[in-house]
């Protein structure tokens, strides 16, 4: 399998930033394991590419998929799910992380802004990545979610499905 086409390293992804920096472009950084792509989703990378010029995407691994979701995750692999993010007009580029938290990554990058799901608050953001975007000027934008879809909700749904045709 090739590498998918907007997958990039950590030191290309820091270069690759300056430059978009130095050209006056406004970088938004989000994150997330993107373990199954459905419509949740697109809605809200298509969002957060909205608040800026370029979209950067820290997608997990499956070393922490798997310590993040339990042992049955990641459904997709890593490079599954990042030829699949690369698929998406609203992502620009693509970086594999495998730490629990981000925050070496927006010390790395020192994204203007960093856009996280709605499900969550200033004060139920990982505490430390908090302190990490507030060092760097970075701006917190939190994306409302779209209602009744999740991966975990769409896994239960095969899992029912699957229970149902076995009767």
């Amino acid at each position: 399998m090739d590498r998918p086409a907007k997958l990039r390293t950590r030191e290309e992804l820091k270069q690759i930033v300056e430059h978009a920096r130095e050209e006056g472009k406004k970088v938004v950084f989000t994150n997330g394991c993107f373990d199954l792509l459905h419509p949740g989703h697109v809605v809200y990378l298509a969002q957060a590419r909205a608040l800026g010029d370029i979209l950067v995407l820290g997608l997990n691994s499956d070393v922490s998929v798997q310590l993040l979701k339990g042992p049955t995750r990641p459904i997709l692999t890593e490079d599954e799910r990042a030829i699949t993010m690369s698929g998406l007009e609203s992502v620009t580029w693509i970086v594999l992380f495998d730490e629990l938290r981000i925050t070496g990554l927006l010390d790395e990058l020192r994204p203007d802004v960093w856009a996280k799901g709605g499900d969550y608050t200033l004060d139920t953001l990982d505490q430390t990545e908090r302190r990490m975007a507030d060092k760097h000027g970075t701006q917190i934008a939190l994306i409302p979610p779209v209602e009744g879809i999740s991966t975990t909700g769409i896994i239960e749904r095969i899992e029912q499905a699957s229970a149902r045709s076995g009767e």
